[in-house]
């Protein structure tokens, strides 16, 4: 186990383990040793965090290592010479010692400085260094935003490689100064393992930091949120975490790889994970509840477990977070005839949300934000070589199975008039540009429009994957690994993210896809549609 997973002194460590598992540690019913420790301050764990930013409220994240009361002051400025507010919340064993807090009422596009102090709940009198966090909110008025957006993170056995600078791509991000970052999901890989040294084609060692969590599958809620708390060890992260909010979706291996709701643990590929637990549902509900505990989103009461949303971000950019995972039916060929269950890829449910809400945004810029990209085929079972995971089926012909839902949401918003729309994705790991246009597709009840694909962070490259030309996808662009190499590691420099710029004079909006060393690999510049 790494050590630096410990969050305190074992000895204290153990009473509170020991009063948690009983349900009493903050109970009164039993007294807690009072430990003179002046040295021993309550800690911030794994940094700071800020996300679902908007222009007068966001949420910021902290982690104590152990029960404890988090102060949070807001402010305008680092020197929080002016306090516009503060408020609290506790840190307590059941909810891993995270704190979650909206913060409303905030001036529109400023700069926002939080301020997060912990005191230790048994000693009042001793609380811990401070920490700062900064974002920024949506402007009210016509001025330039921008965002970054990829995904993937510590796949397919690349994890932290101190080093290497470790996952140095989010360096890079912050270094593009974006006011958010979207990441498009498999913002862990609950089913992927670590292994301390991975040797590399040019005779070097891929050395990951690995801990207790991370040497497994995850299958309980302590190791879903392990493998949370693994990412936030890297220190790149944790410098853009504290100053760039996060808007944050999941995909499959936030539970395992290709799940879908109610899979039974029966598919060759689980099996040789030698997962103990067989029920695929319980997995999904600890890898829900981790999801929530440790990304900085907002809590729907209606649905608790929720991951769609709208973000507004000013009067130029609104971004439909859409959750392609909890609603979607089997896995399976995907050639229905007719929408039902089991041609399901966001569901009616939330289809219908999203078109309620394209149809009532007053942005210039609409962006939809997918976990799955439209036409790029990904295989379900690759030992059999069987089944659809997205969309696309290859078939090139009319929508069948969920591409029928695709085309129901693309003809009603010809019919809605829904201008400036595009797509953003990850998933395959590559980086590619694809203008879809319908003259060239089966199906034409729609009007062009872009979609672009970035990633990974920090996991194998592989690609590109074969296009299915139903809704007449035509690749502008597209950086992958050479012909017959795969999972390429992050040594190899094919980690790539997105970064969107629209300009706040002209309302044009400039897409380029970036790779890890900041290079500028293709970009577009498009002009919104006013009229």
């Amino acid at each position: 186990m790494d050590t630096r997973t410990r969050p305190y002194r074992l000895s204290r460590r153990s009473l509170l383990k020991a009063g948690a598992t009983s349900g009493l540690a903050l109970s009164g019913s039993i007294a807690m040793p009072r430990i003179s420790r002046a040295a021993d301050r309550p800690q911030l764990s794994h940094g700071l965090q800020s996300g679902d930013v908007s222009g007068n409220s966001a949420i910021v994240w902290s982690r104590a290592d152990r029960p404890s009361r988090a102060i949070i002051e807001v402010a305008t400025t680092d020197t929080f010479k002016t306090v516009l507010h503060s408020t609290f919340a506790d840190a307590l064993p059941e909810s891993d010692f995270i704190t979650k807090v909206a913060l409303n009422d905030l001036p529109a596009g400023q700069d926002i400085f939080y301020r997060v102090t912990l005191t230790d709940l048994f000693e009042p009198a001793i609380t811990g260094e401070a920490r700062v966090g900064h974002f920024k909110t949506a402007p009210a008025d016509l001025r330039s935003v921008s965002f970054c957006w990829s995904g993937d993170t510590v796949g397919q056995g690349w994890g932290i490689d101190e080093t290497r600078g470790g996952m140095t791509i989010y360096a890079t991000m912050l270094k593009n100064r974006p006011d958010f970052f979207l990441h498009s999901g498999d913002t862990i890989y609950a089913d992927g393992p670590l292994q301390a040294e991975v040797p590399l084609p040019d005779g070097t060692l891929w050395k990951n930091i690995v801990t207790e969590e991370k040497s497994k599958p995850a299958e309980t809620l302590a190791e879903f949120r392990g493998a949370y708390k693994y990412n936030l060890l890297d220190k790149n992260l944790l410098a853009m975490n504290a100053q760039i909010p996060i808007l944050a979706q999941w995909d499959d291996h936030e539970v395992f790889n290709n799940w879908w709701p109610g899979e039974p643990m029966t598919r060759a590929e689980l099996v040789r994970k030698k997962y103990t637990e067989k029920n695929g549902l319980i997995l999904a509900a600890r890898a829900s509840r981790a999801f929530h505990d440790y990304m900085p989103m907002r809590f729907e009461p209606s649905e608790p477990g929720r991951v769609y949303r709208k973000i507004s971000y000013g009067p130029l950019l609104d971004v439909f977070m859409l959750d392609e995972r909890t609603y979607r039916g089997p896995n399976g060929e995907n050639r229905q005839t007719t929408y039902g269950p089991d041609s399901y890829f966001i569901g009616p449910v939330q289809l219908a949300w999203l078109k309620r809400e394209l149809q009532a945004s007053k942005a210039t810029w609409k962006v939809i934000a997918a976990d799955m990209p439209l036409s790029l085929v990904v295989v379900y079972d690759m030992d059999r070589n069987f089944g659809s995971e997205a969309v696309a089926q290859s078939d090139n012909g009319p929508p069948l199975g969920r591409e029928l839902e695709i085309a129901d949401l693309l003809a009603f918003m010809k019919r809605a008039d829904i201008k400036n729309c595009i797509w953003v994705t990850a998933d395959v790991h590559y980086t590619a540009a694809h203008y879809y246009d319908p003259n060239l597709a089966q199906f034409q009840d729609f009007n062009p429009f872009w979609e672009f694909v970035s990633g990974p962070l920090n996991a194998g490259t592989f690609g590109p994957n074969r296009l299915d030309a139903t809704f007449g996808p035509q690749v502008k662009f597209m950086k992958a690994p050479p012909p017959g190499q795969f999972n390429l590691s992050p040594a190899a420099g094919y980690q790539f993210f997105g970064h969107v710029g629209i300009d706040g004079a002209t309302r044009q909006m400039v897409v380029t896809l970036k790779d890890v060393a900041d290079h500028d690999l293709w970009s577009v510049a498009l002009d919104p549609i006013l009229t």
